[in-house]
């Protein structure tokens, strides 16, 4: 009896009561729609005509062209489901309470980070297009431009995880995390032990997961057990069976920051497989970078927004998180920024694009995926038509085998122009890297593709001539002697049936 309830409990978990619920619904509302269509002659026409009019008003919104692309063409072809899929996904009001309640706690918080023009002065008579990289995530994405602060970059999630531990055991004054994911295991059972052993000394752990992120990872009200254990806890966006567009937008952040002097950013999330504890997708190659000095302020306010957000407190006194120690030794420049989904500018994609439109002699990518709009596109294909070496590195074993195809599906046309494609053949690459000429980087959450890009809230370090920017090279040109060049000849040899596939997913890539 025991052992019939303890499978009936795996089987009917609350990911499953929530995904049943949720189709159900779908199921429900597609049945009312097709009966409207098959019943009456003319249902079907007024879904059309209203399909028609939906058309209109995306193709004279603001979105995104490939958005409107694929949404358009769901519509049009078919009309039922695509208008039903249209007024729950496309275009709801709910994204706009949120973005009243966010920029309500952003400003507060932006307030508390001003630009020392000393800084940017500086960093003008060095280089103008830093310093215009710079003004423009001062302005769109809210924090300013740093130097003074040293960076660590770490090519793997074991040594990130090495480093973090030590770095955990010397809090004295708070702990912040904020991740997509958590998985009980050797990374976060050990990281568990180090924060309820911190909260014990009187260290202020706070802990913010995605509801999503850990649908499967976590039991249900996992918050409340750590409460018990004395980290205080908040769950982003919590999944429920109901059918909804915010439920699009996830916290797909990775931040660690301790006492204001250290902070880590980057791919790696808190579960086995991003050490290589556990072999998911083959080998696990991915990515982060710790920072210690003056620009940790950021991400420590970062946190407190999200924080603040998700609590809904006006009234704690920010000033107590302010560090000790201020200064690192490094004379790089560094802006940790966000980007947010509910402010209408993409500035993760902004900033790849001022890399890209910037560079002179090469850009190095990696990222897991490779769904990129007309204007990424044409970017990159410039770059490597006007002699710019443009590689980008992608797995060779896929997470999601539908994703994997519309990657691949890109390829053709950027290897005709002179870009240059690699898959990683031990497995499966998760880092989120971008360096150029020596001088530019960026590490962080930030995919190349549409969720990341316009979905997510996400975050990454903008970096300008520090002393890690060698390092993430020299990790980039490491990781090339284990992986296969995609060719233009080799993409022209695949089978037509799954270049045809592979055309297909990608006109819908926007939805997925």
């Amino acid at each position: 009896m025991n052992f019939f309830t303890k499978l009936l409990k795996k089987i009917f978990n609350r990911a499953f009561v929530c995904i049943l619920g949720i189709l159900l619904q779908v199921l429900y509302v597609m049945s009312l729609f097709w009966e409207l269509g098959t019943l009456y002659n003319y249902s079907f026409l007024f879904f059309q005509a209203v399909g028609v009019v939906i058309s209109f008003f995306i193709v004279n919104s603001d979105m995104n062209p490939s958005y409107k692309m694929a949404w358009i063409l769901t519509i049009l072809t078919f009309p039922i489901f695509g208008v039903m899929f249209y007024i729950f996904f496309g275009n709801s009001r709910s994204g706009d309470r949120l973005r009243k309640r966010m920029n309500h706690f952003s400003k507060s918080e932006r307030n508390m980070l001003p630009q020392d023009t000393e800084i940017t002065d500086k960093l003008m008579s060095i280089n103008e297009p830093a310093k215009k990289q710079a003004d423009y995530l001062r302005k769109f994405g809210g924090y300013p431009v740093y130097e003074k602060t040293d960076t660590v970059y770490f090519p793997t999630g074991e040594d990130k995880f090495k480093v973090m531990l030590e770095e955990l055991e010397k809090a004295k004054k708070f702990i912040f995390l904020e991740y997509f994911i958590i998985n009980d295991g050797v990374m976060w059972g050990s990281i568990l032990d180090i924060l309820v052993r911190k909260a014990e000394e009187g260290v202020d752990v706070r802990v913010i997961y995605d509801d999503i992120g850990c649908l499967l990872t976590l039991p249900y009200r996992y918050d409340r057990e750590l409460e018990k254990k004395g980290i205080k806890c908040r769950v982003f966006n919590k999944f429920r069976p109901i059918l909804s567009a915010k439920m699009n937008n996830r916290d797909h952040r990775k931040i660690l920051v301790i006492d204001g002097n250290t902070a880590f950013n980057g791919g790696i999330n808190l579960a086995d497989e991003y050490i290589n504890e556990y072999e998911k997708h083959g080998h696990w190659k991915d990515s982060a970078v710790m920072i210690k000095g003056q620009a940790v302020w950021s991400f420590t306010m970062m946190f407190m927004t999200m924080w603040n957000f998700l609590t809904n407190n006006e009234d704690e006194d920010l000033e107590k998180f302010r560090p000790d120690k201020k200064a690192g030794n490094e004379n790089g420049f560094i802006v940790p920024f966000t980007d947010s989904p509910l402010d209408n500018e993409p500035v993760g994609e902004n900033v790849y694009m001022n890399i890209i439109n910037s560079a002179k002699k090469y850009v190095y990518i990696t990222t897991p995926y490779l769904i990129i709009d007309n204007e990424v596109q044409s970017a990159l294909i410039l770059a490597a038509k006007s002699g710019v070496d443009v590689r980008i590195i992608t797995p060779h074993v896929p997470d999601k085998w539908y994703v994997h195809c519309v990657t691949r599906a890109y390829y053709r046309n950027l290897t005709r122009y002179g870009v240059r494609i690699y898959e990683y053949t031990p497995g499966f690459i998760h880092a989120k890297n971008f360096v150029s000429d020596d001088k530019f980087a960026v590490v962080g959450t930030i995919n190349l593709d549409f969720r990341s890009l316009y979905l997510h809230f996400e975050c990454a370090s903008w970096m300008y001539n520090t002393s890690c920017i060698p390092d993430i090279k020299a990790d980039f040109e490491n990781t090339l002697k284990v992986c296969e060049e995609i060719t233009y000849e080799k993409c022209m040899k695949v089978n037509v049936f799954v270049r045809f596939g592979r055309m297909f997913l990608r006109l819908l890539a926007p939805l997925m």
